[in-house]
């Protein structure tokens, strides 16, 4: 496995899917998620600027059995065609993650997205042996997230000894700022080894600093932001990215938490909400986060109408 090229391949826009469900007995809506997937590379994702994660946190894995897991990665990656697939695979279990990297091998996926198993109080030393176990079950390439939803998060220790295992050609970092600059000492020395992935919204200094992919929810309901993103940190001109985040992007992430805060906790709710704003097909998440879609409609198409964004339906 040439695992050089697959870091490679996984630069550019890091684009979680929303997995759709059927309204009432909220079982896994085939049709809308290849609508969506059609939609995203009709204007403007391609191989050579994104990279489609199936069944991550936006895509209610933690709501979906094992067997519907796989369902919905399959599902993506005969969709996305030539469009390199990610598979969520975060768990408990170390088994079962052996398991989702040989189905990603299976199925032809690309990469599988690993956090350190969650629930219990982990150590490092833990979550290391859980990513070095999968690693001998299949050739896929591994994405480590570094996510706040877990206990034990990717030290600049642990990134070091991640350097060790072949597969491991990303990381994706969304954590709280518990150490000083830690992202940006990470970025500034492993860019050469991994993929970074930067979901934490400091695009142009972790671009400055060597990451080459980047997390942007917007994608889902407005691509071209995305596509447009990686041209002007391309270019180098981070003061405008820095204006398009905040003119542009940081409305969706207002909105995003002021939902978490006063009504419901998940992820990819909002995603879903824009989405059918923009007239694709949608769904509420599965409980236990609540249904949005009612209570925040006219605000979320609001702050879309304020933000530019095309095709929000009258």
């Amino acid at each position: 496995m040439d695992y050089e090229q697959l870091k490679k391949n996984l630069e550019g826009l890091y684009i979680t899917i929303p997995t759709l469900f059927n309204d009432g007995d909220l079982s896994i809506n085939e049709n809308g998620i290849r609508t969506h997937i059609r939609f995203l590379k009709d204007n403007g994702i391609t191989k050579e600027n994104g990279v489609l994660l199936a069944g991550g946190a936006a895509g209610d894995f933690s709501t979906m059995s094992f067997e519907e897991r796989i369902q919905v990665a399959s599902i993506v990656i005969d969709e996305a065609g030539s469009i390199p697939v990610a598979i969520g695979a975060q768990t408990t279990s170390t088994q079962e993650l052996i398991r989702l990297s040989k189905e990603a091998d299976r199925l032809g996926a690309s990469f599988i997205q690993v956090s350190c198993p969650f629930y219990f109080n982990h150590t490092k030393d833990d979550f290391f042996d859980h990513i070095n176990e999968a690693s001998k079950a299949s050739e896929v390439g591994m994405i480590i997230y570094n996510t706040f939803w877990t206990s034990a998060e990717v030290s600049f220790e642990l990134a070091e000894r991640l350097t060790k295992i072949p597969q491991v050609i990303g990381l994706k970092w969304a954590t709280t700022r518990s150490f000083a600059m830690e992202f940006e000492d990470v970025v500034h020395s492993f860019a050469g080894k991994f993929c970074v992935i930067d979901n934490d919204l400091l695009f142009p200094i972790s671009h400055m600093l060597g990451a080459r992919a980047f997390e942007v929810h917007l994608c889902n309901h407005w691509p071209e932001w995305g596509v447009k993103l990686l041209k002007t940190l391309e270019a180098g001109n981070y003061k405008q990215v820095e204006m398009d985040m905040v003119q542009e992007a940081k409305p969706f992430y207002k909105l995003w938490k002021k939902i978490e805060i006063e009504f419901t906790s998940g992820d990819g709710y909002l995603d879903k909400l824009c989405m059918e704003l923009v007239g694709l097909p949608s769904s509420r998440c599965r409980p236990p986060t609540r249904d949005i879609r009612e209570k925040y409609r006219q605000e979320a198409k609001q702050m879309l109408i304020e933000s530019g964004t095309p095709r929000v339906q009258n």
